[in-house]
């Protein structure tokens, strides 16, 4: 049993003079615990570019070259500079949250700030993965009307020789639909469970805090 459920008991046992003084301990220690679930929102949320960036030096010199070779460099510099300007637009918004909860006096203000922080969370999980999808499908859609460009570069690049351009394409297709399965869902766990866990104690918090206002 952790303090926050002693202090719990304790209120519901003393006398009618006490609960202030354990209203406010309980108050405190829901605002430090909410402080501290931002504050690793925010954390997380730093870290999360700083991977994907990291991620982006250890890309295949040979797969760089090839979205070179099709016409995709211009085209995904623009889409990294969106992605990190909508990151960052995110990460000053948890920053922000962080130091509205860090510094709520009321539990009216801290309720409606957790509520803030919540939906800034899905908002930036539901951007991102919509931005995913849409990144994906986009590159295979200029695979589909590219195809002899895609076909040339791959079979020059890897040496490829004795299959035909149609059953080629069809495999290179079915490998970008897994691929694209698997980092979709991979983004999709990555988020039910680091932001799910968090947003859970969130609401945990939001819930305490909605009993002890009645």
């Amino acid at each position: 049993m952790d303090q926050l459920e002693l202090l719990k008991k304790q209120w519901q046992s003393t006398e009618q003079e006490l609960p202030k003084l354990s209203y406010e301990d309980i108050y405190k220690m829901l605002l430090k615990k909410s402080s501290s679930i931002v504050k690793w929102i925010f954390y997380i949320s730093i870290a999360e570019i700083l991977f994907w960036t990291l991620l982006s030096f250890l890309v295949p010199e040979s797969s760089t070259k090839f979205s070179d070779d099709i016409g995709l460099h211009n085209i995904l510099v623009g889409v990294n500079v969106l992605n990190y300007t909508v990151f960052g637009v995110f990460i000053i918004l948890f920053y922000r949250n962080y130091r509205k909860i860090s510094t709520t006096d009321s539990i009216r203000d801290l309720m409606k700030n957790i509520l803030r922080t919540r939906k800034t969370v899905k908002y930036f999980v539901i951007c991102n993965v919509t931005a995913s999808v849409l990144l994906i499908i986009g590159i295979n859609i200029f695979y589909y009307f590219n195809q002899d460009i895609v076909f040339h570069f791959m079979t020059e690049d890897y040496g490829i020789t004795k299959i035909s351009q149609e059953r080629f394409m069809k495999m290179f297709f079915a490998i970008q639909i897994l691929f694209g399965i698997v980092m979709i869902g991979f983004i999709l766990l990555f988020y039910r469970i680091v932001y799910g866990i968090l947003l859970r104690r969130l609401h945990k918090n939001y819930k305490e805090l909605k009993k002890i206002e009645i």
